[in-house]
């Protein structure tokens, strides 16, 4: 492989140009490929995948085959339903509808034509959805989907070009042309091209642009992808562009402390709470591992996930959660007592707390913070617990586009030649926090929107 490519040509080095080679980026090149026409992906990092690689590569879609295999009764009108009712109205909702109407399709091409190994959950929902619609690889593991990715690239002859970081955009009368290509280890050079995608995910990893734009997270730890800093969505605005959803983003309630994975949310949507130093509850868990972040946030001292040993069998299928058991992240204890002298609260407390809970799981009373949905609660000895602390994975908010991922100005125009995907696209969680995102979200705005700018991006000359 060359260090850069080629000139083929005193206008064009290449048909199309991704800058990013997460999953959303890998996906677009695909798209190009299967038209027969010349992309390249450039990567800034050394390795590829960015947030796609650490997420559970789960990908929405309703109406795919293998839903349909399995009896799974599901639309794009039911899951644009779902998603709206997780997000609350907001600026992005004609990417909301784009995206669940193509979802069927995008998933099926993966699997059957690009040989990418993704697999319908059908042991749980998650967050935001109705019916079992997400897809993803058996593992649960987001750098396998990249992995099937990269392969798949590898089969259609797709360069991606690790090491060859993107520092600008080249314009002729706000027109993009290509980029500009500049590293440590790498002299600088030029790349033309017919359109540029952008796929470089958000800007979690720059606190100037989280203080600046979503200041109410600037504090929040981030755990996501180094290569999130922001600078895509920065050239979109230089050209006239503008941010939607700005505000949103996807936490994670419970980073596993102090191991810095993630505790599967799996565990909560089969019956665990969360309690603080306290030893009391701190909101109604179901409302999902990004919209309870800012409640965890708000905890006093230590917080800890508490399960019992039947919903740590059911999480053990997943290797993440394994690998954290086998850390000594996911402890068992007897009861009440011993389990509260190993988290540090009042046994007391715990235990006033574990009863109230266990009374509203069993119907006798109300839920105090109005959960419904208790999967295997009540809980019951041998009880397990796991210390967490809040997160932050990835920006939802980004560049306006259309519905192929074109990058908008605020007349309505398109940029000629500039394509948004992923992070730095507007997102479809909403408008404010975390509260908005459903299950997909980022994967669903990266491989999908990927797909459509891809395709749009090779139009007919």
């Amino acid at each position: 492989m060359n260090e850069h490519p080629t000139d083929n040509g005193a206008d064009r080095d290449v048909d199309v140009i991704v800058v990013g080679a997460g999953a959303g980026g890998l996906t677009a090149a695909l798209a190009v490929a299967d038209a027969g026409r010349s992309v390249v992906v450039l990567e800034k990092l050394d390795r590829a995948g960015g947030n796609s690689a650490l997420s559970t590569g789960s990908i929405p879609a309703a109406g795919s085959r293998q839903q349909r295999d399995a009896g799974v009764d599901d639309d794009a009108e039911r899951m644009i339903a779902d998603l709206l009712q997780q997000s609350g109205a907001h600026e992005a909702e004609h990417l909301t509808r784009r995206l669940a109407e193509i979802s069927a399709e995008l998933v099926d091409w993966l699997v059957e034509q690009h040989g990418v190994g993704l697999r319908l959950i059908t042991d749980y929902k998650h967050v935001g959805h109705s019916v079992t619609r997400l897809h993803a690889p058996v593992s649960r593991r987001g750098a396998d989907l990249v992995d099937d990715l990269l392969a798949a690239c590898e089969r259609a002859g797709v360069d991606v070009l690790v090491g060859n970081p993107v520092t600008a955009l080249i314009t002729d009368d706000q027109c993009v042309r290509g980029v500009v290509v500049e590293g440590e280890r790498l002299a600088r050079y030029e790349l033309r091209a017919d359109a540029v995608i952008l796929a470089s995910n958000g800007f979690g990893n720059s606190p100037a642009l989280l203080r600046q734009w979503v200041p109410e997270i600037s504090d929040l730890e981030y755990f996501g992808a180094r290569g999130s800093t922001g600078e895509a969505l920065q050239w979109g605005l230089e050209l006239g562009g503008y941010l939607q959803n700005q505000h949103a983003y996807q936490g994670y309630a419970a980073v596993a402390y102090p191991h810095g994975s993630i505790l599967s949310w799996t565990t909560v949507e089969k019956g665990a709470i969360l309690v603080d130093a306290s030893g009391r509850r701190l909101g109604d868990e179901s409302i999902g591992y990004s919209g309870f972040t800012a409640d965890v946030l708000r905890g006093e001292g230590p917080v800890h996930v508490v399960y019992d040993s039947r919903i740590k069998a059911h999480a053990m299928r997943e290797e993440e959660f394994a690998e954290l058991d086998d850390m000594g992240g996911a402890r068992e204890f007897d009861d009440v007592e011993t389990l509260a002298e190993a988290i540090g609260v009042d046994a007391a407390a715990l235990g006033a707390t574990l009863a109230e809970y266990g009374d509203a799981a069993a119907g006798r009373i109300p839920d105090p913070f109005g959960r419904h949905d208790f999967g295997l609660a009540p809980l019951q000895p041998p009880y397990a617990a796991s210390r967490v602390s809040p997160g932050l994975f990835h920006t939802q908010g980004g560049l306006a586009i259309d519905a192929d991922g074109r990058v908008l100005t605020a007349s309505g125009a398109a940029v000629p030649g500039l394509f948004a995907v992923g992070g730095v696209a507007a997102g479809i969680s909403g408008q404010q926090g975390g509260k908005g995102y459903s299950s997909g979200n980022g994967l669903l705005t990266a491989v999908g929107l990927g797909r459509l700018a891809g395709l749009a991006a090779i139009g007919p000359r």
